[in-house]
């Protein structure tokens, strides 16, 4: 087997001189990037000095005094492969707040993204008022929402796997085609990537079946129970064997790997071995160097129930530059294909496929314009596009319909480059303050700036996370603003004046350096796979000394790898939430956000999608008055009679919205209701230019509803969000003025949280 060792950090551009994280000189001990003299590292450090620092310490662990570092160091390392750095000491620069914010964050993606705080208490070892802190500055940033006495891990956090993702560039060019190939063989489909010893999801195309697979993007699993293992262990060299060996004699059951079953069970080899003793018998993976090395000399593995009986896959990988830049992994079950017959009947297909890649790959490296467009991938066709897919794509055909990824949607980016781009670019929106708040500075093209959506929401009252960073564009969200400073700053030299707002407000509850040292993730993304010290500063808007603190800390974990003063994100990105997240649908994304309207009005709140000539109300939040609207989820009714419905239609083109009430034979439900086709093509008309419908008795009598459309990251609209109330509580000019305002600036907080969770990823509408 080849003795080069491999990046840890799969990617085609990767630099290739250490499995692990580099040596200290990388990255602080010499060179003028991370060099340990200077003015920016001398003398007393910002973040690290005085009485009430939040790094600070009694040396290298920094357990001992203050109250930002109360408790002690817990491993935030993550699962499966031990320390980042195969357990060396917590470098002296490293900023422990840090460490104990991904502490956190990973305890909350292994209890599958909801865990109580005294619950984090346990499982993290640190002090509560440590963990109060920590969960009240995630929730500041809006990546853990706080719900009475537990932490739930929120949407936004996935702007920190997005920069890993749009770095990586492979999701954006090859995720067309693994959903091309889930579809032609109708089976799921995956592409992994090597992380250290074991294999990282970064695509799943999965077939939506009674029995279906529960992997998902960011799992992590041992690569010797997996068909990609083999595959990338055949690049292995000594070390990486070595560091293999270590775990697997570290964990015998794989409790590292949450994500799979314990190995416990004996290997399904040829040789009786029930005789030997229960720890002389061999068990999963032992063949495992065996497989490599086959793996290696044929170019393709098999996984025969190495997960869980009944789960076999066969995996290709996707070369660039000679190496092994992801593997694509398709995945069935014994009652439809043996191992055997996966590699007689898919395999052929598999390699056309591998081909089609690995094309795409060459042409998008060359920056060649007709690159998305490279003919022929499967021998079937076209290369898949988006497009391909109308009825998951529209929405609007059943409930069963889902939002496109939007990697590859919208015009360029800050840069001007003509790249995907960032999320909270919302085009040809007919609300005001569509915008969806300020983005981080992580997911645009072009030069560093900001990019993944809304700004974090601040803790706010009892009814939820208020406005986000005042960019709603309505007057109400603006006076919000004014009072509460909780959006991330539009420009990187923002991000000061939202953290020392934060501090001002919070005072110690909320911790500036984990923030900040979240916020250095972010800098990396799309045409920003590879970043200097200096460039991490200068996308971030923070100090050199605090760029390199943070990027110290992040190596240590093994977050980022640093190379030739360079630094790279690794794929143990994923690891910080996007599991739990990834399977979040639209309903899931706004009920907080719903629950939150209804709360500060008073009123019953509801999000719905069209469903032929109806809405099919898809979440709701009513009032505990005696007369409310009360209607459940699954709920249909006649799009031309609600508020919703109309919001939906008028995004349609005139033709279809008026074929769509030609479906449903219009008819009067009240005396108030809209039957005839001019007066319902003059009132579209109006909803297009006002943004909003207004419906007043046409569903029932005395039922007043006012609803805005929730549009995703292309600008189409996908849902509605409406309040309905009894006409007695308010007038018509009332739900103008007072409420339509509130409905505004919860639509565009759902749209925020739309576009990040699915820039990499199909979100399902119901």
């Amino acid at each position: 087997m080849p003795a080069s060792p491999r990046s840890s950090s799969s990617g085609p551009s990767r630099p290739a001189p250490s499995q692990g994280v580099p040596s200290r000189a990388g990255a602080s001990g010499s060179g003028p990037e991370m060099s340990g003299s200077g003015p920016e590292a001398s003398g007393p450090r910002s973040e690290a000095s005085g009485p009430r620092s939040e790094a600070s310490g009694t040396g290298p662990k920094a357990s001992g005094s203050g109250p930002e570092v109360s408790g002690s160091l817990p491993d935030a390392s993550g699962s499966g492969s031990g320390s980042a750095r195969g357990g060396a000491e917590v470098p002296d620069e490293a900023v422990t707040p840090l460490i104990r914010g991904i502490a956190v964050l990973r305890r909350l993606t292994e209890a599958d993204g909801a865990a109580s705080l005294s619950g984090l208490e346990r499982a993290t070892g640190l002090a509560r008022s440590t963990v109060d802190r920590i969960t009240a500055t995630l929730a500041r940033m809006g990546y853990v929402r706080l719900d009475g006495r537990d932490a739930v891990l929120a949407p936004r956090l996935m702007e920190l796997g997005n920069a890993y993702l749009a770095a990586l560039r492979l999701p954006r060019v090859l995720d067309p085609y693994a959903d091309a190939l889930a579809d032609e063989l109708d089976e799921s489909v995956s592409l992994a990537v090597c992380d250290r010893d074991g294999i990282r999801f970064i695509h799943q195309a999965t077939r939506r079946r009674a029995m279906s697979l529960s992997f998902r993007i960011g799992d992590l699993l041992p690569a010797e129970r997996t068909a990609p293992g083999p595959l990338f262990a055949s690049e292995w060299g000594e070390e990486e064997w070595n560091r293999w060996r270590e775990r697997r004699a570290a964990d015998p059951e794989d409790r590292g790997f949450p994500a799979v079953p314990a190995r416990s069970r004996p290997y399904g080899g040829g040789t009786d071995t029930s005789a030997l003793p229960a720890a002389q018998r061999p068990t999963v993976g032992d063949d495992f160097e065996e497989r490599a090395a086959e793996a290696g000399r044929s170019g393709w593995a098999l996984d025969d129930q190495l997960i869980e009986p009944g789960l076999v896959a066969v995996s290709m990988p996707v070369r660039e530059a000679g190496r092994i830049a992801c593997v694509v992994n398709v995945v069935s079950h014994t009652s439809r294909h043996s191992a055997a017959d996966l590699r007689e009947t898919l395999l052929p297909r598999l390699r056309a496929a591998v081909a089609a890649m690995e094309r795409a790959l060459e042409l998008d490296a060359q920056g060649a314009p007709d690159a998305p467009d490279a003919p022929e991938p499967l021998g079937h066709g076209p290369k898949p596009t988006r497009s391909a897919f109308p009825a998951r794509a529209t929405g609007m055909t059943g409930v069963t319909g889902v939002i496109e990824p939007g990697y590859a949607e919208g015009t360029a980016g800050a840069g001007g480059t003509g790249a995907p781009a960032g999320p909270g670019d919302i085009a040809d929106s007919t609300r005001p303050g569509d915008a969806a708040g300020p983005p981080s500075p992580g997911d645009a093209a072009g030069p560093p700036s900001p990019g993944d959506a809304a700004g974090p929401p601040s803790p706010g009252d009892a009814a939820g996370p208020p406005s986000p960073g005042g960019d709603t564009g309505d007057p109400a969200a603006a006076g919000r603003a004014t009072e509460r400073p909780a959006g991330r700053p539009p420009t990187p030299s923002g991000l000061a004046d939202w953290t020392a707002a934060s501090k001002q407000e919070l005072g110690r509850e909320f911790v500036e350096s984990l923030a900040r040292g979240l916020t250095v993730i972010t800098a990396f993304g799309e045409g920003r796979a590879e970043l200097s010290l200096t460039a991490v500063a200068q996308a971030t808007g923070l100090a050199r000394a605090t760029a390199r603190r943070a990027l110290i800390t992040l190596e240590h974990l093994g977050y980022v790898i640093a190379h030739d003063r360079v630094f790279r994100l690794t794929p143990r990105v994923l690891g910080l939430g996007f599991p739990p997240l990834s399977r979040t649908t639209l309903p899931e994304i706004a009920a907080p956000h719903l629950t939150e309207l209804s709360q500060r009005l008073g009123d019953s709140v509801s999000l719905a999608v069209l469903t032929g000539a109806e809405v099919q109300y898809t979440g709701h939040v009513s009032t505990r008055g005696i007369m409310s609207v009360n209607l459940t989820v699954g709920t249909r009714l006649p799009a031309y009679a609600t508020s919703l419905g109309r919001a939906i239609l008028a995004d349609l083109p005139e033709a279809r919205a008026l074929e769509v009430l030609a479906d449903g034979a219009p008819e009067a439900v009240t005396a108030e209701t809209m039957t005839d086709p001019d007066v319902f093509r003059a009132e579209l008309d109006k909803i297009r230019r006002s943004g909003y419908a207004l419906v007043e008795g046409e569903l029932e009598q005395g039922l007043r509803s006012i609803a805005v459309p929730v549009r995703e990251r292309g600008g189409r609209v996908v849902a509605a969000v409406n309040v309905a109330m009894h006409s007695s509580r308010r007038t018509a000019e009332a739900c103008v003025s007072d409420v339509l305002p509130e409905l505004h600036a919860t639509a565009t907080r759902i749209e925020a949280d739309l576009r990040i969770a699915g820039r990499f990823r199909r979100v399902q509408l119901s």
